[in-house]
């Protein structure tokens, strides 16, 4: 597999490219994409990581369900038959108006399936956290097309309000498959805004391992999971950034997802293995409500499997079912702890929306609970499919 030779497509977010409005009042007509995805036909083979990480084996203990997952990305594509049901309404950054289900890049969408994507019968592909909801977040439409990128994205100062509207519409967990290659305040304060109100933040540790594995942010920052990427012999991808804010990896290379509209693509980057921990932690959520932010990424890290190598691996390789089941501790540390803002007080609309949260994942235990043997009866029904082409942009 050929290996990326282009910058992740959303490290241009540090440009300075106009201000939008957070909560644009009136909508208007999206532009037409200026480059839509090609279309992808369904697949006929069980992707390397389902067989790794056995969804119809977590099933009977968690799906995400009472969990949700902002996606801030190129938007989600609601209209893929197994994210039918699973996308919220959110917001778009790039295109005032617009409700993030808007996807020219195909990004957004494919990290989503990675996560939420519904089993179906006859294609064994599913994500990880299937009853999940999904928020998107619209910020780009980039891609990287033959080694160019092209294609608008917000500022940092845009993608900062982004990370804060989606910790303010209930977000349990933010998916950032984004890098941004300096360190911008904005940034870094929303991020500690997100840390304040019990959210797990997951990133992609970037692709440029190759071009000296500059600081990635906001993979880098305190409280924040930054995820590298293996292949499917369990090898660092060789693009993969290293360093301190790796704090494990997961499927990164050869991964398959869903494309928008219908079938499916490959592709390749740390930005898709980042949705598998993401997808992880709405695991962790649901099966065990009372933990917070913290004690999730926690779990996630002391969980991991021990790395078939050294150096750019964290704590190791990512394991789901270890990171629901088994008690906490194998690993000394945890993940970064998030340093506090000056002023860290309680928010009233913290609690109140923390008492929301945990509503719903007591809710979503009791249904677990009545409907796990269906769920065990309908996973020994599912058969393989689906092989997709890939496609060859190079986001994080």
């Amino acid at each position: 597999m050929p290996r990326p030779t282009a910058r992740p497509a959303l490290a241009a977010l540090a440009a300075v490219l106009g201000v939008l409005p957070a909560a644009p009042s009136a909508a208007r007509a999206a532009p037409a994409c200026s480059a839509p995805p090609a279309p992808a036909r369904p697949v006929a083979d069980q992707p390397w990581p389902q067989q790794r990480y056995a969804p119809d084996r977590l099933a009977p203990l968690a799906t995400g369900s009472g969990t949700v997952v902002a996606v801030i990305d190129s938007g989600v594509d609601r209209r893929h038959p197994q994210l039918a049901g699973r996308v919220l309404h959110g917001t778009d950054f790039l295109d005032p108006g617009g409700d993030g289900t808007r996807d020219c890049a195909g990004h957004g969408t494919g990290v989503a399936s990675i996560i939420a994507g519904a089993p179906r019968p006859g294609v064994a592909f599913q994500g990880l956290a299937p009853d999940a909801r999904i928020l998107p977040v619209r910020v780009s439409e980039q891609q990287v097309l033959e080694g160019r990128e092209s294609g608008r994205t917000v500022d940092a100062a845009d993608f900062a309000r982004a990370i804060r509207w989606a910790v303010d519409h209930d977000a349990d967990v933010l998916n950032l498959s984004v890098v941004l290659y300096a360190d911008r305040p904005a940034v870094r304060e929303a991020i500690a805004y997100a840390a304040r109100r019990d959210v797990v933040v997951v990133a992609a540790a970037g692709n440029l391992h190759d071009s000296g594995d500059p600081r990635p942010y906001p993979a880098a920052y305190d409280g924040v999971l930054g995820v590298g990427a293996i292949g499917a012999d369990g090898s660092r991808a060789p693009f993969s950034q290293t360093g301190p804010y790796v704090d494990l990896v997961a499927p990164g290379s050869d991964v398959l997802m869903a494309a928008p509209e219908q079938g499916h693509q490959r592709a390749e980057g740390t930005s898709y293995a980042t949705p598998f921990v993401a997808a992880t932690a709405a695991l962790v959520r649901q099966y065990r409500p009372g933990l917070t932010a913290d004690e999730v990424a926690r779990r996630i890290v002391d969980s991991s499997d021990p790395a078939p190598g050294h150096g750019g691996y964290g704590s190791g390789v990512l394991n789901p079912y270890r990171a629901v089941t088994e008690a906490p501790g194998r690993v000394a540390g945890g993940p970064r702890r998030a340093a506090a803002l000056a002023v860290d007080r309680v928010e009233p609309a913290a609690t109140a929306q923390q008492a929301r949260r945990e509503k719903a994942r007591q809710r979503a235990l009791l249904v677990a609970a009545a409907t796990g043997a269906a769920a065990t009866v309908a996973v020994l029904l599912a058969v393989v499919l689906p092989k997709g082409h890939r496609r060859r942009w190079r986001p994080a």
